[in-house]
């Protein structure tokens, strides 16, 4: 029972990887690639690349780009390559390729990409960029972040920072930023001002680039949304004069919740205190700051993010291998 339990759950996992993947697919075919948009990764540097070579598709250039950066994987990381990686990682360019086959018309509006080709028209948001730069990245983020829930990844440029982040010993943060900033500096060489391309360059092209940042951001916010939801709890340190009954009163009958009690002292007056840590949602802290002032004035409140709360009454720990990202 508990095996069969589990092929369904795999069989759940594979199908979400897939859903993410054409998800993802959708966003870069009709939002990403027809604008010229860089919105870095792996598929930033496809989509240059198609600019200086029209013949091969975006999707195409990303079954070549995954293989090596795969490889550095295993060699530079001693990371092992899990099936749904692979899944993943192919299933993207997969889904683009042949959604992008379907909506052009001809081989010649499939090389240019040309917008107004697209679905004969019907979506061309060329006079509206930043409508492309919100609906783009957002379906991306949502795609993305149904990959990295059935515990997958679409490897790509997170692979390179972490390789950067060993080697040069930089924060995995920074070495993101460093590829994804290489990236997008690489399509405005290309696309905004024409290097190494035969294309001659709109003469507000470079603007692209200023997208492409846009792009970067709306993707990353959606995952981190998509994937730990909107955070609205909040951390309270409540320091009060010690044995303050009142408020462990409040706490306790009225709030319904308990709290940590951590013995202090006052660093000036060295009088004794204590400290309670309390979670609550974001709606209640009016409520509770109101209620602390009516029964206890004199107490110092500390009021900060909480990013999770995991025990009871709050989420259920996460089990190993689920991804939880900050």
């Amino acid at each position: 029972m508990r095996l069969k339990h589990r092929q369904i759950n795999t069989i759940k996992e594979y199908g979400g990887i897939f859903i993410g993947s054409l998800i993802c697919a959708i966003a870069f075919v009709l939002f990403i690639n027809p604008y010229k948009l860089v919105p870095g990764g792996v598929f930033g540097i496809c989509i240059i690349l198609h600019h200086l070579f029209p013949s091969v598709q975006v999707g195409t250039f990303g079954y070549i780009l995954e293989v090596p950066i795969l490889i550095l994987s295993v060699v530079c990381l001693g990371k092992s390559v899990g099936v749904r990686t692979l899944v993943a990682s192919y299933a993207v360019p997969f889904f683009m390729n042949i959604l992008s086959s379907w909506l052009y018309p001809s081989e010649e509006a499939l090389q240019s990409l040309d917008p107004s080709l697209l679905l004969g028209g019907r979506i061309n948001l060329t006079h509206d960029l930043i409508l492309a730069c919100l609906l783009g990245p957002a379906l991306m983020g949502i795609g993305t972040a149904f990959i990295i829930k059935n515990k997958a990844s679409s490897g790509g440029s997170d692979v390179i920072a972490m390789i950067l982040s060993r080697y040069l010993r930089l924060k995995f943060s920074s070495a993101l930023l460093m590829v994804d900033g290489f990236v997008v500096l690489a399509g405005l060489l290309v696309i905004g001002m024409g290097v190494g391309s035969s294309n001659n360059p709109g003469s507000d092209s470079w603007i692209l680039s200023v997208y492409s940042l846009l792009c970067i951001y709306v993707a990353s916010r959606t995952v981190a949304y998509m994937i730990t939801g909107s955070k609205n709890d909040k951390i309270m340190h409540i320091i009060t004069p010690k044995d303050e009954s009142h408020l462990r009163n409040f706490i306790i009958k009225d709030l319904d919740r308990t709290a940590t009690c951590v013995p202090c002292a006052g660093l000036y007056t060295q009088e004794e205190k204590q400290m309670l840590m309390l979670v609550v949602h974001q709606k209640e802290v009016d409520y509770v700051t109101t209620r602390i002032k009516r029964v206890c004035p004199e107490t110092f409140i500390i009021v900060s993010d909480a990013y999770d709360a995991y025990g009871e009454r709050w989420n259920h720990l996460p089990e190993p291998g689920d991804l939880v990202m900050r």
